[in-house]
């Protein structure tokens, strides 16, 4: 790491903190050489390959800007989509991998987003999954609708 005042090839860690969403370390440096001290951000890149094949960092502007559009219309504010796409971040960072493709981050924006709203997963899933035809959004319909029936029978036990 090189000194940003004087800059000296090396430095010399002081203090680190992993900072408060738990993603990045904050590194407190101290310059041997001519005693100045900077901070530095460090995080695990994680790379997204694309269906083309080319490859580009992880964007959490990306997966809000691509759930948004399922979102239109409903009463989704843009606090909800950054808590999202922050959920899908640690969701695909607790995989431990640091190349993943489109369709892992998919899968990943499947689960929060059916909590969020479900109109919205509903058209997210429609185009992410590819439907071909209205059993398609039957199945997906009855999927949720089950899924209520279960929640409803488990607080009735409580």
């Amino acid at each position: 790491m090189h000194c940003p005042f004087c800059r000296h090839p090396d430095s010399r860690v002081i203090d680190s903190r992993t900072s408060d969403d738990g993603l990045s370390i904050r590194r407190r440096r101290q310059c041997p050489e001519c005693g100045g001290r900077f901070s530095t951000t460090e995080t695990a890149s994680l790379m997204v390959i694309k269906r083309s094949g080319v490859m580009e960092a992880f964007s959490r502007d990306k997966v809000i800007s691509g759930v948004r559009k399922a979102c239109q219309g409903r009463p989704v504010t843009e606090a909800n989509l950054a808590l999202l796409a922050q959920k899908v971040e640690e969701a695909v960072r607790q995989t431990g991998v640091s190349q993943l493709d489109t369709n892992e981050i998919g899968l990943a924006i499947l689960g929060p987003l059916r909590e969020l709203d479900e109109v919205a997963y509903l058209r997210f899933a429609s185009v992410y999954q590819a439907f071909d035809s209205l059993d398609d959004f039957e199945r997906a319909i009855g999927d949720l609708r089950a899924d209520h029936a279960t929640a409803e029978a488990e607080s009735d036990d409580l």
